[in-house]
């Protein structure tokens, strides 16, 4: 099983170029973008592009600032070993575990989602064991070795991105009139119905709201690059790739459903691509969108699991959770870490049952901001990084940030707006009120343990660490000799 070369973090380099190029791919596309996006579309109508757009085009900024670190230092921690090397141990901290817990609460989600789905065609198994049997199977292969993961990732990946892509070319022959539509839609409806922002020029943020979550996880790349033969090249087409991947599965998706029904369909709550699908008459079309969806949420499981393991990993190595999550079996894989992320994921979908309204949604809603907490992290980490690589290792500086510093300062800035709106929005106060409280909770711990550690392990200004870690990049490492 752990027949690949060791990566500098003792990992196995076992995950393939095509297990990249479809987790890369696969990583932007999650069961909300098939069932969710209805909300978003009954929000802001066919404005809901403008959302997905504004919102893709942070995506893409975010990714490009991540990129050019991680492919200067690819690290199983990606953006949590940065913000320790350029903010402060404090920062990968907070973070780190901020990042570990959202994917956890994920687990339960996805866990949950598929076992509604599976339940549906199998009564007689109770949906608890199908929660179950999905966590058990995708622990074990995670378990097994990353190219095992990978495996699994990849063909569900490729199941996604087919539906996808097959959706839009049935729909765009439908919006011109060809089969299997009867007659061209035009732009009939973007015009009627209230016209394009139905609901004014604020459902735009409303609708960003909504969609701004669905986006989490197109990160996992950077973190899944560590441990391939050539993380560099890995991150880099990866990073180069993101703009046509959200412009195609996102706005060419949604493009397609917008355009062919009115925006206040009902169809459009439960399942936006299975109304679609039926007003076009396609022949088991809520069947085929069911194995569609469960194949999303087994992907997103999966690979929730793995992002969080392998954070915990790297938190593990940098002295900032329990040693044993460092450990590796004989496979190459964390397999204490793998453990203590499927057992909060488990407890988490305990409560999905027995505490849906209260226990259930707490968690839900106290990780909900953490994918802008990650974006602002990522941004001022880029920020310091960028002087240091340029300093101590130019030749590294493959991925540029566009425009540095005036766009990492102008993507700060949409990010904070947004934060901003969250607390002004009646939905998503509630959300980012629980969040920030999570936020400055895991911080305080953070600093709490800084200061009881060591002087020497925590010496050196923000500025002195990032400068001693560039130096010694030529095996990139997470910061262990702080920990």
């Amino acid at each position: 099983m752990g027949t690949h070369p060791p990566t500098t973090d003792g990992l196995q380099a076992g995950l393939k170029n095509r297990h990249l190029s479809m987790i890369a791919i696969g990583g932007v596309i999650g069961a909300g973008l098939f069932v969710g996006s209805g909300a978003g579309i009954k929000a802001a109508g066919p404005g809901i592009l403008l959302s997905y757009a504004l919102t893709g085009l942070l995506v893409v900024l975010v990714m490009r600032m991540l990129g050019e670190m991680a492919a200067a230092s690819p690290t199983s921690g990606s953006f949590s070993a940065y913000a320790d090397r350029a903010l402060g141990r404090w920062a990968g901290f907070t973070i780190g575990w901020l990042y570990w817990f959202f994917w956890s609460v994920v687990l339960a989600v996805e866990a949950t989602a598929a076992a509604a789905i599976l339940t549906n065609w199998v009564p007689a198994v109770p949906q608890w064991a199908w929660a179950l049997l999905v966590m058990i199977v995708l622990t074990g292969t995670n378990l097994i070795s990353v190219s095992s993961f990978g495996e699994f990732e990849f063909w569900f990946a490729g199941i996604k991105v087919v539906a996808i892509v097959v959706f839009i070319i049935v729909g765009a022959l439908a919006i011109f009139g060809l089969p299997p539509g009867d007659h061209a839609v035009g732009l009939s409806n973007f015009t009627g119905h209230g016209g394009f922002l139905p609901n004014g020029p604020g459902a735009i943020l409303s609708g960003m709201l909504l969609v701004v979550f669905s986006f989490m996880g197109s990160e996992i790349v950077t973190l899944a690059a560590s441990e391939s033969p050539n993380p560099v090249k890995a991150v880099r087409q990866a990073v180069n790739s993101v703009i046509w991947r959200i412009a195609l599965f996102y706005l060419g998706s949604i493009a397609v459903i917008v355009t062919l029904l009115p925006w206040d369909d009902p169809k459009l709550d439960a399942s936006p691509y299975v109304a679609v699908l039926e007003s076009l008459k396609i022949p088991y079309a809520g069947t085929v969108m069911d194995i569609v969806v469960l194949t999303a949420v087994l992907s997103c499981l999966n690979s929730g699991l793995y992002t969080a393991s392998r954070m915990a990993f790297s938190l593990g190595e940098r002295g900032d959770a329990p040693k044993s999550f460092a450990k590796l079996n004989k496979g190459g894989v964390p397999s204490v870490a793998i453990w203590a992320s499927v057992a909060f994921g488990f407890v988490a979908t305990i409560f999905s049952y027995t505490s849906p309204d209260t226990i259930f949604q707490f968690l839900l809603n106290s990780s909900g901001a953490v994918a802008l907490f990650v974006w602002l992290v990522i941004c001022f980490s880029q920020l310091r990084m960028r002087k240091v690589i340029e300093k101590e290792m130019p030749e590294r500086l493959t991925v540029r940030m566009w425009m540095y510093p005036w766009l990492t300062y102008a993507t700060i800035a949409l990010i904070l707006f947004v934060v901003g709106y969250m607390f002004y929005d009646p939905d998503g106060r509630k959300q980012m009120v629980l969040s920030v409280v999570a936020a400055v909770v895991v911080l305080a711990i953070g600093l709490i343990l800084d200061r009881r550690r060591p002087r020497e392990a925590a010496a050196g200004a923000p500025a002195q660490a990032v400068t001693a870690d560039g130096a010694a990049e030529a095996a990139p490492e997470p910061a262990t000799d702080r920990a």
